[in-house]
């Protein structure tokens, strides 16, 4: 019988001196925390390194070889803001990218136990001792604002999802309102940071924009100055061409990525939803309009996490193990199937109403000895095997008043009187076998 099994402790072992373990100490997804628990990233995290230094390098450059230029081109004031501008932007966009990446996306803590089912109530009876087999069901439909929403139960955090919530297979967590798993900052995008990633995409277009604009700038300035021609102009300025080809192909990714996501925004929709459920052939039942749409995503208090990360998990007990076979089954395993009675070995019979049980044993010696033996009928393919042993031993079977062959046997004395107290018809059978012996012990 498939079954869930039941939590296996986490704590550390009795007597090894050990404190209680943290939340992040024994987190079962893959995410990587960094200064114990305050920051928790995906298990991609060294991908950030790299976006990072797709923004810090161009910006090196730009302030290095362009800002510092129109510094000489413009009044003092006017070269300082350029300069000053590019710099808080940069941190500005590094901020809401760690915000994007280094926290807690919306994780949904996991069950230690399957919930039980709707109606149960722990009465069900099935047996001595078991507990029943109660399947989960695999979908569940909730209403959403009078349209019916599936929602599925999750194996692994064993819970039912709420509405908009899915498990993402990279972090190995259920996060509510799972957009997608981006892994240029190495996170999942869900309610928590769903606000913080799309300002940083619009922020990174908007820095884009601002260098490739400067660059053109500069160029037109060395046009103006030496009176050449702009490919001359170009020449004179390799930084300036290098960051226009650069922020020029970035802008087309990034403002795509931000354009793409005002639309969703726009819908109430999800990179998800979008990409699997196609709202535009059925109704949404998140779309508010266009104005709540967006007041939703930037004017809400961002909720509390579920988590913390940083708590103090206590010693669990240990479990006792469940009678029988009994639990609830989750809806994605296997089929339950019957158990299987193993086949018992062949055993004398009963003798009949209130006879004594007992277990019959044959010596191997030519006279055999009933011992602590079962008075009854045998099985007819053990009878068989033994007739066939007693041939090939050479004794001559004779004909029994039990109506069996029975051999040249000699009955002890403790048998006869167990035989004795057995009813008319079994006491009939010892006289047959006292005369039997008599018989014999003349021979």
């Amino acid at each position: 019988m498939y079954v869930v099994p039941p939590p296996q402790r986490s704590d550390p072992a009795p007597g090894s001196g050990s404190t209680d373990s943290r939340v992040y100490q024994i987190w079962k997804g893959s995410n990587i925390f960094f200064l114990q628990g305050r920051f928790i990233f995906g298990p991609d995290v060294r991908s950030l390194g790299l976006t990072i230094l797709l923004i810090l390098a161009p910006v090196t450059i730009f302030c290095v070889f362009v800002a510092r230029r129109l510094m000489d081109h413009y009044s003092y004031h006017l070269g300082i803001f350029i300069m000053a501008v590019t710099v808080v932007f940069t941190v500005y966009d590094l901020v809401l990218l760690l915000l994007t990446s280094g926290r807690d996306p919306g994780i949904i803590p996991r069950n230690t136990h399957p919930p039980e089912p709707e109606g149960f109530d722990g009465s069900t009876e099935s047996g001595a001792g078991q507990t029943p087999q109660l399947r989960l069901p695999r979908i569940k439909e909730v209403e959403v604002n009078g349209i019916s929403v599936k929602i599925k139960y999750c194996d692994t955090c064993m819970l039912y999802r709420p509405p908009r919530c899915s498990h993402c297979s990279i972090c190995n967590n259920c996060v509510e309102r799972f957009d997608h798993h981006c892994p240029w900052v190495g996170q999942c995008i869900g309610l928590r940071n769903y606000r913080f990633f799309f300002m940083f995409v619009f922020s990174t277009t908007l820095l884009c924009i601002y260098v490739f604009a400067f660059c053109w700038v500069y160029v037109r300035r060395i046009m103006g100055s030496d009176d050449t021609t702009i490919w001359k102009a170009m020449i004179k300025t390799p930084a300036s061409i290098v960051l226009i080809v650069y922020t020029f192909i970035s802008m087309w990714f990034v403002g795509g990525l931000t354009a793409f996501h005002l639309y969703l925004i726009s819908t109430n929709q999800t990179t998800y939803e979008n990409f699997r459920y196609r709202y535009d052939r059925r109704a949404n039942p998140y779309n508010k309009g266009v104005v709540n749409n967006f007041k939703e995503i930037f004017c809400t208090s961002i909720p509390e996490s579920k988590n913390d990360f940083r708590e103090k998990v206590p010693k669990e007990p240990v479990l006792p193990p469940r009678p029988g076979g009994g639990g609830f089954m989750s809806p994605n395993m296997g089929k339950a199937v019957d158990d299987i009675e193993m086949g018992r070995k062949t055993v004398w019979g009963d003798m009949g109403a209130g006879g004594d049980h007992f277990e019959g044993q044959l010596n191997s010696n030519d006279r055999q000895n009933v011992k602590d033996g079962e008075l009854g009928e045998v099985s007819p393919d053990m009878r068989t095997t033994v007739d066939e042993t007693v041939d090939r031993a050479g004794i001559h079977p004779r004909r029994s008043s039990w109506g069996r062959k029975s051999g040249s046997w000699e009955m002890s004395p403790e048998v006869l009187a167990l035989a004795a107290r057995v009813g008319e018809p079994n006491r009939m059978g010892g006289s047959s076998s006292s005369g039997l012996t008599n018989e014999n012990r003349q021979t």
